[in-house]
């Protein structure tokens, strides 16, 4: 029997996948919570498999971070991400924060049982849209974005201006200019309104 802890703020979502999991035999929630410091501490309670990690948790501490959280712990369970965002900067924090799968809410029951028994066997999980986009950016010959380039384009998508930036990002104005130049080069336009809509058509964020 695997065991599992969901991590939604919506309540309503949540009861929702218990009452799912719970009609597979093999499939056990012990637990339940709506943000990161809930989910850390159920966690260390109850010793889960599995722990299926929203990305969107309110206005609190998101979901990258909780994953974070969750994966320091001693005997870490296996955080599966289940979210509706598929962007490659959601995408590669998650990975990066220690997820070992990814997949969307609209995934049919079966994909996610096989997910979930695929992440507590050590295996990697991934929907089939989150591997093409993993694939796509390891194919691409263009530069990559850096985590930072990402954080100061979805600023910009905030229609923040420099001197906003610089505060937010704890950088000095022309730190922010030399990101944005960056930034126009690898994504071939030159204003911040072209930056913003390629960003969001390659689904490098979201909006």
């Amino acid at each position: 029997m695997l065991r599992l802890v969901l991590v939604d703020d919506h309540p309503v979502v949540r009861a929702g996948l218990r009452a799912l999991i719970e009609s597979s035999d093999d499939l056990q929630v012990v637990g339940e919570a709506s943000d990161a410091v809930g989910a850390v501490d159920i966690v260390a309670a109850e010793h889960p498999d599995v722990v299926l990690m929203d990305l969107s948790l309110g206005d609190g501490v998101g979901g990258i971070e909780a994953t974070r959280r969750v994966a320091a712990l001693d005997d870490a369970p296996a955080v599966l991400v289940l979210t509706t965002y598929d962007t490659e900067s959601d995408i590669l924090r998650a990975l990066d924060a220690g997820a070992r799968g990814y997949l969307l809410k609209d995934a049919p029951p079966a994909e996610l049982f096989a997910g979930i028994r695929a992440v507590a066997r050590g295996e990697p999980a991934l929907a089939p849209s989150v591997a093409a986009t993993l694939m796509r950016r390891a194919a691409s010959p263009e530069p990559r974005m850096t985590e930072r380039e990402v954080e100061v384009l979805e600023l910009l998508a905030d229609g923040q201006g420099n001197r906003e930036m610089a505060r937010a990002l704890f950088v000095s104005e022309a730190t922010v200019k030399s990101h944005l130049s960056h930034i126009y080069t690898k994504l071939g336009v030159d204003t911040r309104a072209g930056a913003v809509a390629a960003a969001i058509e390659q689904r490098i964020i979201r909006r």
